[in-house]
């Protein structure tokens, strides 16, 4: 094929309405952002919540989030509406590493009209504390599991979230980011058992990870005392990897 053929077939198809489409043939429906953003707190694993300040559901426990404006992303929205309703700086919320979760789409999830939401999760090292704004009146840390049922379907999309997060320790890095610079391998064994809400075998763990390229470097002629009645503890600090191979895999069973 000619370099001109090329140059043609790379072109974008040019978009037209066709005639007599009617736009009004199906019925509108809106499109929200909900949020699931997840950290590490006291040494336990804590979700971001707002209490509604408006109705539906003034009150509940919800999932930040609110509508995708009509010349915005799915994204953009959930950036804006993170900051508005928690009060976090637009900059702090502008570094977080947010992840498409799913897309909610059940015709009653929302008592006010048919409302599509494309829900973002997130597990990131501890932030400000928030407040409310926007359509809460209030935002805080609360710890996983004590949040009761709430508002909309928000309690499946934090249960889905969680799943979500679980896995990203199996297969990446994250965990050292909960840890100080300089850790001790059961430091970083408590971050996996906060957030996957397992007890995991000392032994096993820890050779899991010294096997695995790239996770942690030990600190040469670094220790700890962890209040044992053993040795020191060995210090390490995150490695150069960002995925493990072989993943890290939560085991069966043995919830805590």
């Amino acid at each position: 094929m000619s370099a001109a053929g090329r140059d043609a077939d790379d072109r974008a198809p040019v978009a037209r309405v066709p005639d007599g489409y009617d736009p009004h043939a199906f019925e509108p429906f809106a499109v929200t952002v909900d949020l699931a953003v997840f950290t590490v707190r006291d040494g336990a694993l804590h979700a971001l919540l707002i209490r509604r300040g408006q109705e539906p559901y003034a009150g509940a426990w919800a999932l930040p989030g609110g509508f995708v404006l009509p010349r915005e992303s799915a994204e953009r929205a959930a950036r804006r509406e993170l900051a508005e309703e928690t009060g976090l700086a637009e900059d702090v919320v502008a570094e977080l590493h947010l992840e498409q979760l799913r897309t909610y789409s059940a015709p009653d999830r929302d008592p006010r009209m048919r409302v599509v939401s494309v829900a973002y999760t997130a597990l990131v090292p501890d932030l400000p504390e928030p407040h409310g704004g926007g359509d809460a009146a209030h935002a805080e840390w609360v710890a996983f599991g004590s949040q009761g049922r709430l508002a909309f379907d928000h309690t499946d999309i934090l249960a889905d979230a969680h799943e979500r997060i679980g896995a990203k320790l199996e297969y990446t890095c994250l965990a050292t980011s909960f840890c100080p610079p300089e850790f001790t391998l059961g430091e970083l064994q408590h971050v996996y058992e906060t957030v996957w809400g397992t007890v995991l075998d000392r032994p096993n763990f820890r050779r899991k990870v010294l096997a695995t390229p790239g996770f942690v470097e030990q600190v040469a002629g670094a220790s700890r005392l962890t209040g044992g009645r053993g040795k020191p503890a060995a210090l390490h600090r995150a490695g150069p990897a960002t995925a493990l191979h072989p993943p890290l895999l939560r085991p069966e069973g043995r919830q805590t």
